[in-house]
């Protein structure tokens, strides 16, 4: 790849070469569905931060990606390793995206893109990169065989980044997280209606009736109802250390290969044949077919119980904050300082369930809780987000203008303009000034989904 002078190409590639005329050349040693073939051109340094990891950037961004990740991944790294068996792409490094980027991560071997949007200062987020490592094994080295069942990808996925957070953050705030996750899930499903032809794990993509745009595929239900399935899977196994095993003997089995559920579940019951002697697979109810086939909210839930003892103090705390009086005293008592990201992404959840709150108390809130209401993590910006809109704080409306202003991610961008369009002739406004200042820095999916939510036409 030959690029003009003050150029940097990097490629999703085991290795690299600049060679004289600034041209690059790039060798991938391992096989690759060619969904993973990234190649970019750009201003772009790097910086080490781990013995096989590096982080690149624009240089203005170089130093906090710097700081965010310095010592971070290799941690994450060996556990995955622990878990799944050796990582096998050599290098993991990590490119910061423009701000435009509609995703928060693709897992491009040797090379993840991320938004910058993980970059909040204080390593609070640095987690989210555990989801695009645990890739590295269930997707990159195993994939999905086709878009229709890209749960194969994500919910082996999920389970497996939930896997690495339990060893390094423990189970309670694991189960939190999932917790997090299954409140997604539950809004995508009131949303779209959980009979929705794409609330099924094996998705039908072709033209027609049921025909679904790909695009459209890439929602709550692959990840979310497809980690509740591999839970599924291990409950039936019934021992942790045993389904760790017949993790590790997938991988190794299906490596750089791309398979189908059937191969998946195929396998499990081989593996497991005190398992399929009993006929788990079709149990009423609980049929792998079922599983598969059939549209709507999971079978079997996963307990999330052991994240209570985060969730008990964030409910209580929101308990209060919805009152009519508000009880001072209770609510200095709480001390937030320890919270990490998912248990103030939990309450602000539970706060914007009970909003409108009584007049006066989001404007307390946003005073006492600088951490909150000047948060620069984006999951904490969208819920304050969501709760400004939700209360018709007008005062803070320029937050909302400000975070959509300074990122296109999917996620964040388009509940804010639902959050906007079903409020009230202000936040209408707000909508459609906003819309028409960042539409052009929009990635073009997105712009299409937000005109579909503003009525402007476009989309399908």
């Amino acid at each position: 790849v030959q690029v003009p002078e003050g150029f940097t190409a990097v490629m999703s590639a085991t290795s690299w070469e600049k060679e004289k005329d600034n041209t690059f050349v790039f060798k991938m040693s391992q096989p690759i569905p060619s969904y993973l073939i990234a190649l970019v051109v750009g201003d772009i340094v790097s910086a080490d931060v781990g013995p096989r990891s590096r982080v690149w950037a624009e240089p203005c961004l170089i130093e906090a990606a710097k700081k965010e990740y310095d010592g971070v991944i290799e941690e994450f790294l060996v556990v995955g390793e622990k878990l799944f068996g050796p990582y096998v792409w050599g290098r993991y490094d990590i490119l910061f995206m423009p701000p435009s980027f509609p995703f928060g991560g693709m897992e491009n071997p040797c090379l993840t893109f991320v938004t910058p949007c993980l970059l909040a200062g204080d390593r609070s987020l640095v987690d989210v990169i555990i989801h695009e490592i645990s890739h590295s094994w269930f997707g990159n080295l195993v994939t999905n065989a086709t878009w229709g069942e890209f749960w194969l990808n994500e919910g082996f996925t999920m389970y497996a980044q939930r896997r690495i957070s339990t060893e390094v953050y423990g189970l309670p705030y694991t189960c939190l997280e999932a917790a997090t996750g299954r409140a997604l899930l539950r809004q995508h499903m009131d949303a779209t209606g959980e009979d929705h032809p794409l609330n099924k794990l094996r998705v039908v993509i072709e033209p027609g009736l049921w025909g679904v745009n790909p695009d459209d595929t890439y929602n709550e239900t692959p990840y979310e109802k497809g980690y509740c399935f591999v839970s599924y899977l291990a409950h039936l196994v019934g021992n942790q250390s045993k389904f760790d095993a017949f993790l590790q003997a997938y991988v190794k089995r299906f490596k750089f290969q791309s398979i189908t559920a059937d191969d998946t579940l195929g396998f499990f019951l081989e593996y497991f044949p005190e398992l399929k002697e009993k006929g788990v697979d079709s149990i009423p109810g609980f049929e792998f077919d079922r599983w598969l086939n059939t549209p709507g909210w999971p079978p079997y839930l996963p307990d999330l119980s052991p994240g209570q003892q985060l969730m008990r103090p964030a409910d209580e705390l929101a308990e209060l904050w919805a009152a009519d009086g508000l009880n001072m005293e209770a609510i200095e008592a709480v001390d937030i300082t320890g919270w990490r990201t998912y248990q103030l992404v939990y309450f602000l959840d539970q706060v914007l369930q009970k909003s409108p709150l009584p007049e006066g108390n989001v404007k307390r809130l946003s005073k006492m809780y600088p951490k909150i209401s000047k948060a620069q993590n984006a999951e904490l910006r969208l819920r304050w987000c969501q709760i400004i809109l939700k209360n018709n704080l007008e005062a803070e409306y320029s937050k909302v203008k400000d975070f959509l202003h300074s990122q296109g991610k999917q996620k964040y961008t388009l509940p804010l303009y639902r959050a906007m369009w079903g409020g009230s002739e202000a936040t209408r406004a707000l909508a459609m000034e906003t819309f028409s200042a960042t539409a052009p820095q929009l990635h073009v999916n997105v712009q299409n989904y937000v005109k579909k939510i503003l009525g402007l036409g476009g989309g399908e």
